[in-house]
């Protein structure tokens, strides 16, 4: 294996000396991957990532400019602009299931980790929430667990909001869009004598939905959603800081669009149920960092707690009959704690210790309503959780030989979860009838180390290899309908990766490049429950996902950038017989694109003094997801399809004007599709389009 890592390094370094320029990265202000230094970005940041750039991971960052130009107003407007990232957009705020390099989870806990601001976002009821005030994406793609912890197998995406001491201003911003889309926010970024720095912000948004249905003759989808974020950044002295953010949001959204699907033309047919189905969400999340910086070291300790309770109602049959109905609410408490202790010097050795806790109180009830039958089903859940981790990493600089760095880190997770289930009937007027209960328990652990090579002969080209281990704890399904589905095992895979990042022809291109491979056994795979009605986990026997990524950042002029963003992978199950007369071995994992494309184009044009605006941006981009299977079976897939964007700025001082665009050409395609006793399935977005006022006031 060792003489496999060093082949490679030397292979990857000898084809970069061939064509490497000066300075990667460098004079690269809005390209998607780029360093920075802590001091002029994120102070508040826990844990922050300052220089992706020279770190041995296939790394994507999205910069405030980035989401400026593309119109990203959610984490799932990312999808397919990051390689091999799938994010698929259907349902409502509720579902928001993540896929990187082949691994997701389409229910219960993701396999992708999200924090904001160092805060753990451990449920995708929780994903879906307005980025207003953003001042990074970061997306690493392969196991993040040695330092970022649980369920983290596929990557981890983390989101900085804007720092209190990097901006000193007021913004307000309205927006009008097709389809009675508006929103308007306001935000004051301030500081007093570099000591005490603040921000808040809050806007309101409305959508008047993209589909209609046919029975009630309302739209299917509009929303409705306010938010607000506060920060607090308090400087006690050179060494220690304490830092506040909390954020709140709240939708009322209408949703699940879904009609029967016609697999032969890959077409939906019309929304036609009768009865309202629709999606409310409370949330708020709180975090609190405190930091510490001594001459040789720095300690940082980050609570959290995060709330939210949402409702749902669903015309479970989909047709303009009474035939079943679900009324659905979920409650969540998560409390988190962590201490990180690392070094500061640039120095040959570096490291850092971690210990994390988590308490996660998960309820839920349903009420099934069964109009055929005259019955109510109806479930009480508790799944509360809750876990330990410690973990180490320790980087050795100039092992050997100069500029060859050596990585080492493990972790060490412990969980405990537990789960009720209380089912009871209702027959007519009748009280509820208490005919079923389920009560378990059950404890998780795991080692998961990794080890990385880097070598870095010039500041301008790196290459690097990595071995790591993924995990994801079990669980239980608590709403299954059968004694053997009520729990799913752990999933375990081990992940290789080779990379470089190289600058050719003197800045003029940067490139980030990476070969992976992921083996993986007891995949913890979302089906159908028997009656078709809902969702459970069941544990696949081993699959395997292999594949890679491409980034290219052209910067022919000054104010003119082109991004290149490609991804691969190929993920098939290896062994899954799920009965004796059903398996599903050498097909292709459901809902994972064999290829993410995207193409983006910027260019600035500066305009002489005394015209009636300072400078025009125009900014297109080329948005392409390769083909996927919605089953196990892959009887039913959604072909390669692309969608174009663009946008047109104009800049006035301080006055800004954006005309945008979203899915020129209104390209159909599936956004998603699920079986019942029929197949039904989601229209993507179609064409929209609007206009954006921005006003900064410093």
């Amino acid at each position: 294996m060792r003489s496999t890592l060093l082949s490679a390094l030397i292979f990857f370094t000898s084809f970069g000396s061939l064509y490497a320029g000066d300075s990667l990265y460098a004079n690269v202000s809005d390209s998607l991957v780029k360093s920075h230094d802590l001091d002029e970005v994120v102070v508040q940041a826990f844990k922050p990532n300052t220089n992706l750039s020279v770190k041995p991971v296939s790394a994507t960052e999205i910069s405030a400019q980035i989401i400026k130009e593309r119109e990203v107003i959610g984490v799932k407007d990312i999808s397919g602009y990051v390689p091999n990232l799938f994010i698929p957009d259907y349902g409502s705020k509720m579902i928001s299931p993540v896929f990187i390099r082949g691994i997701g989870s389409r229910t219960n806990a993701p396999s992708v980790g999200l924090y904001v601001d160092g805060v753990p976002y451990f449920d995708r009821s929780s994903f879906d929430f307005d980025i207003n005030g953003v001042d990074r994406i970061e997306v690493l793609r392969g196991p993040q667990g040695t330092i970022y912890g649980r369920n983290t197998m596929g990557g981890i995406i983390n989101v900085y909001t804007k720092s209190t001491f990097k901006y000193k201003e007021t913004n307000i911003n309205l927006s009008a869009g097709s389809y009675d889309s508006y929103k308007v926010g306001v935000s004051r970024y301030d500081s007093f004598n570099d000591k005490f720095g603040y921000s808040v912000s809050a806007n309101y948004s409305t959508s008047g939905g993209y589909f209609d249905n046919i029975t009630t003759g309302k739209s299917a989808n509009p929303v409705d959603a306010i938010a607000s974020r506060i920060r607090l950044s308090y400087k006690y002295s050179q060494r220690l800081s304490f830092h506040l953010t909390s954020a709140y949001e709240y939708s009322d959204q209408d949703g699940y669009p879904y009609a029967l699907y016609n697999s032969e033309t890959n077409r939906v047919g019309e929304i036609n149920y009768n009865s309202p189905s629709y999606y409310r969400r409370n949330m708020s999340t709180t975090g609190f960092v405190a930091e510490y910086a001594a001459d040789h070291f720095k300690v940082s300790s980050q609570s959290s707690f995060q709330y939210f309770d949402g409702k749902q109602g669903l015309d479970q049959d989909f047709t303009a009959a009474n035939l079943y109905y679900v009324n659905y609410w979920e409650k969540q408490r998560m409390f988190s704690q962590e201490f990180n202790l690392k070094s500061v010097e640039d120095s040959r050795y570096q490291w850092q210790f971690g210990l994390f806790g988590f308490y996660q109180g998960l309820d839920s009830s349903s009420d099934v309503n069964n109009f055929t039958a005259d019955n109510h089903k109806i479930q009480d859940v508790e799944t509360p959780a809750k876990g330990f981790a410690a973990y180490h990493q320790s980087t050795i600089n100039d092992l050997l030989i100069k500029n060859l760095a050596l990585s080492l880190g493990v972790r060490y997770d412990w969980e405990k979860e537990k789960a009720q289930n209380t089912v009871s009937y209702r027959y007519g007027a009748a009280d509820p009838v208490q005919t079923e209960f389920f009560k378990d328990k059950d404890h998780f652990s795991q080692v998961t180390p990794k080890v990385s090579l880097l070598y870095s002969p010039a500041k301008d080209k790196m290459v690097y290899s990595s071995i790591s281990k993924g995990y994801k704890s079990g669980g239980f399904n608590s709403t299954a309908q059968r004694e053997e589905d009520y729990s799913y095992k752990p999933e375990y895979s081990w992940n290789y990766e080779i990379g470089s990042k190289i600058s050719f022809f003197n800045n003029l291109i940067q490139t980030d490049a990476a070969l992976f491979y992921i083996s993986w056994r007891d995949q913890q795979i979302s089906q159908s429950q028997p009656d078709g009605k809902g969702y459970i986990l069941r544990n696949a026997g081993k699959s395997e996902s292999k594949g890679a990524e491409l980034t290219l950042t052209v910067n022919p002029l000054s104010d003119l950038r082109f991004d290149i963003n490609y991804g691969y992978t190929h993920a098939k199950f290896k062994k899954y017989e799920r009965d004796e007369q059903t398996n599903y071995n050498d097909k292709y994992l459901p809902m994972i694109p064999s290829n993410t494309f995207s193409l983006s184009g910027n260019y600035g044009l500066k305009v002489k003094k005394g015209w009636w605006v300072d400078k025009v941006s125009f900014n297109a981009q080329y948005k392409g997801i390769g083909k996927l299977y919605w089953k196990e079976d892959n009887d039913v897939s959604q072909p390669f399809y692309g969608t174009v964007d663009g946008k047109i700025s104009f800049q006035k001082k301080n006055v800004s004007l954006d005309f945008w665009m979203k899915n020129i050409g209104n390209t159909k395609y599936i956004a998603y599709y699920f079986y019942t006793s029929k197949g039904y399935a989601q229209e993507g977005r179609p064409f929209t389009c609007g206009v954006n006022v921005s006003l900064t006031l410093k």
